[in-house]
């Protein structure tokens, strides 16, 4: 494959709010996922992160724009005709708990997707098909055969979010989309989650789109990075560059925010001001320019484009820190 495993063209989605009110979720945003990188994207809460997930899969339809999985555009497909293109692209949610039926046994929970969707040759998996695939759902995952007989709540955090793993992967898709999968997790345990999506994507060839906060997460798996605010893309880029040198002002603070931040050509930035404004009332002109220390008046009027600077990364800045 020479293209984009998967791509975005102007996604916007509106939710309805109060009296009349529209909350704008995703305001425009294009992307390109390519096969083998793991797409970080970051953002403080409520900038559309999650939602740009769903979208993606399909499991929210767009307002507006399109998404297209591994060359066909998948944006208007019918339940029917978007079934087995499923198979190749997974989720796996935040609340690892909320993601199991609490009532069935992990072995019934994992194989479900196996007894819905057909082998690749058409035919219906057999019971001694699903029994050798969970087994090496299990060894997959580093977790023990004898887990399947057992329910969601006799589990930890960790190895829940190792069970909903397991099942992301039981159909072997080819595109994963994690939902700030380890931000209910200790550190230690935040740790080994991240080291088997990294394993996993080396051992399965599997691309991620890795949708998280904590910028010390995105660091350690990302290859680019999707820095988002207020619903849409603000920067984007490869991570090294992009969290090691911001060309955005939001970004760079950030990367300040993380501990022991390191930012090279120059002092962290100073933290960010004031909150998020509302997405219901964005500002006109640059949505950042009411916590941006530098901002001019063209900032306040004329929204800025996500256009590409010198170095290979995307920025939707007027007065950027690098070009």
């Amino acid at each position: 494959m020479t293209g984009p495993l998967m791509s975005a063209h102007g996604l916007r989605m509106d939710y309805r709010v109060g009296r009349g009110q529209v909350l704008r979720a995703l305001d425009g945003v294009s992307l390109e996922v390519w096969p083998g990188e793991v797409l970080g994207v970051v953002g403080e809460s409520g900038c559309g992160k999650s939602t740009l997930g769903r979208c993606l899969l399909r499991l929210v339809r767009p307002g507006a724009g399109r998404v297209v999985f591994d060359g066909t555009d998948i944006t208007a497909l019918s339940e029917r005709r978007l079934r087995p293109l499923r198979q190749g692209m997974q989720m796996v949610f935040q609340d690892s708990y909320a993601a199991l039926n609490p009532r069935r046994r992990i072995g019934e929970l994992i194989a479900e997707p196996l007894r819905v969707h057909r082998a690749a040759d058409g035919r219906r998996r057999t019971d001694a098909d699903i029994a050798a695939r969970l087994a090496e759902l299990m060894d997959l995952v580093g977790l023990p055969q004898a887990a399947l007989a057992r329910y969601p709540h006799e589990f930890s955090g960790g190895q829940r979010q190792r069970i909903n793993i397991a099942r992301a992967l039981a159909l072997s898709p080819r595109l994963v989309v994690a939902d700030e999968p380890v931000s209910a997790l200790d550190v230690s345990i935040q740790a080994q989650i991240v080291n088997l999506f990294m394993d996993l994507r080396d051992r399965l060839g599997l691309t991620y789109v890795f949708v998280a906060h904590d910028l010390a997460v995105v660091r350690q798996i990302s290859t680019r990075v999707a820095v988002m605010y207020l619903g849409a893309i603000v920067e984007l880029g490869a991570a090294d560059t992009v969290l090691h040198r911001p060309a955005h002002r939001y970004t760079a603070a950030l990367v300040a925010a993380v501990p022991e931040p390191v930012v090279r050509g120059g002092e962290p930035a100073p933290p960010l001001r004031g909150d998020v404004p509302s997405p219901i009332s964005p500002p006109p002109g640059c949505r950042f320019h009411t916590r941006c220390p530098v901002a001019r008046d063209r900032c306040r009027v004329e929204p800025p484009v996500l256009r590409p600077l010198s170095d290979g990364r995307d920025a939707a800045c007027h007065f950027p820190l690098a070009d």
